[in-house]
């Protein structure tokens, strides 16, 4: 089981390898990439997710690089939303609890949809929620 799609993110971590074995192998992704002490890259559904080494991003890229990305990054927790149906939210709820992963919070919105939420080895908000929160 993978999610589907990812609904929102903004993710940096502090611990390359820590972040690798949670996304690969607690939530299922398939890693398309890495660069040693910097990010990872992993395919969710039609899209990817990337999760970067905080303090790499930081560093101006070199005047000969080959891809000049400027420098980026954040402290402090971040948040990605995993979109789920509701029939897959108790199969993830289990999921997650058979390797340990605590649910931090789980409820249903007023506006209608549910969200589980947990959280990845840097202490970023990860969360599990119908389409239907956002009127998807």
């Amino acid at each position: 089981m993978t999610p589907s799609a990812i609904l929102e993110s903004a993710l940096y971590v502090t611990d390359l390898a820590a972040a690798e074995a949670f996304y690969r192998d607690a939530l299922g992704l398939d890693l398309l990439g890495k660069v040693d002490g910097r990010h990872l890259f992993f395919r969710c559904g039609p899209g990817v997710l990337l999760i970067f080494n905080a303090e790499a991003t930081k560093v101006p890229p070199s005047p000969d690089a080959r891809l000049k990305v400027p420098p980026h990054g954040t402290v402090g927790e971040g948040h990605l939303c995993f979109a789920a149906s509701a029939d897959d939210l108790p199969r993830w709820k289990a999921q997650l609890e058979a390797k340990n992963i605590a649910v931090e919070s789980e409820f249903e919105w007023p506006q209608g949809g549910r969200s589980i939420y947990i959280r990845d080895p840097s202490g970023n908000s990860i969360e599990f929620a119908e389409p239907r929160i956002w009127g998807l």
